[in-house]
């Protein structure tokens, strides 16, 4: 009986965190990153702000968590698409990504924004950022892409060194990808350039007078994205 009491607090302490998330994500899409804050989400769920500090003791701690759980929800779907598509097909697997990227950030546009666009006023992150793990994560996923699809392209060029990337970065490349050329690494970063530019072009509605098919611009640059991999 202990046992099922607990598991029942246990699912309303989740479901609580959870509906608290939803709503500091509610009022950053009404006024901004600006409007989160842990009183105004009391007010919205009839709570106390001294109880809402029992689950988040300060708004960064509450902002750290959206911003970790809102990139894993983003790397989760794109991971799923590439992992979709046989991984003999380098050119089909950053199509994959490419797609279910801008295809999360539309239907998910203030955890875009919260993750790669405004910045919340005041937010101090942890040291070595809100999301570094989903950060390398990401880095590793899209290299991984870039470096299947490399033989096709004939031999690296020679202008980069690791000494152009950062030392964490470094680090993590060494382990997952030993004896790659650090010239893979910067062209996987150019690469998400490539997708993160439109994609936030449109998030932030600034194609929208220019363009009348967003996804068929999308669609031709991921296409010539993938062409210039040799695919």
């Amino acid at each position: 009986m202990g046992e099922a009491r607990t598991s029942r607090r246990e699912r309303l302490r989740t479901e609580t965190a959870r509906e608290i998330k939803a709503i500091a994500l509610e009022l950053m899409a009404k006024g901004g990153p600006d409007a989160i804050s842990l009183r105004a989400i009391a007010r919205e769920m009839g709570m106390t702000a001294g109880a809402i500090y029992g689950y988040y003791p300060t708004r960064d701690d509450l902002v750290t968590t959206l911003i970790s759980d809102v990139y894993t929800s983003l790397l989760d779907a794109v991971e799923r698409a590439r992992d979709a598509v046989p991984a003999d097909d380098p050119g089909g697997r950053i199509l994959a990504w490419g797609r279910a990227l801008r295809r999360w950030s539309l239907d998910n546009p203030e955890g875009f924004r919260l993750v790669y666009g405004d910045p919340v006023p005041g937010y101090r992150p942890p040291d070595g950022g809100a999301a570094a793990d989903a950060g390398l994560r990401a880095c590793a996923g899209l290299t991984g892409l870039v470096a299947a699809a490399w033989p096709s392209m004939g031999a690296p060029p020679d202008e980069f060194t690791w000494a152009d990337f950062g030392p964490e970065l470094v680090r993590h490349m060494h382990e997952e990808f030993p004896g790659l050329p650090p010239a893979v690494l910067a062209l996987s970063l150019r690469t998400w350039g490539r997708m993160h530019g439109l994609i936030t072009l449109e998030v932030y509605g600034h194609l929208g007078p220019q363009v009348t098919d967003a996804e068929k611009l999308y669609e031709s640059e991921l296409r010539d994205l993938v062409r210039s991999l040799g695919w």
